[in-house]
């Protein structure tokens, strides 16, 4: 009965997980949006305005989020993902391919966090 519970209390906090790093890489795409707007040749200017030292302080942090988020997400859902695939193909292993793909859709994740994070990091 304890073990089911804790089981239970696992699972949901492993979902809130994913939930948060879901909504931090669609947080980062809207920051992106932020940065998206057209700005003067960085080459031509040599001196940093303290506006724009703060805009690259946040602009680095929400860079680490967006990976390090959607890096923990892939790694949570890739861990309950491949376990219930393996275990599926141990049981009727003509499932292979199908399990394949759900574990490549978990590995989704950490690929839009690393593009939200280039994206951010190129416009800084």
């Amino acid at each position: 009965m304890q073990s089911s519970k804790l089981r239970l209390r696992k699972k949901i906090i492993l979902s809130i997980v994913a939930l948060v790093s879901v909504l931090a890489i669609v947080s980062m795409i809207s920051a992106v949006k932020l940065f998206a707007q057209d700005t003067p040749d960085t080459a031509a200017r040599t001196a940093v305005t303290p506006e724009e030292a703060t805009i690259a302080k946040f602009a680095f942090i929400a860079a680490a989020i967006a990976f390090g988020l959607g890096a923990l997400g892939a790694g949570l859902a890739i861990g309950n993902v491949g376990a219930a695939a393996m275990g599926a193909v141990a049981e009727k292993p003509e499932v292979a391919g199908q399990a394949l793909i759900f574990v490549a859709l978990a590995e989704g994740l950490v690929i839009f966090g690393f593009i939200t994070a280039l994206m951010i990091l190129g416009k800084v």
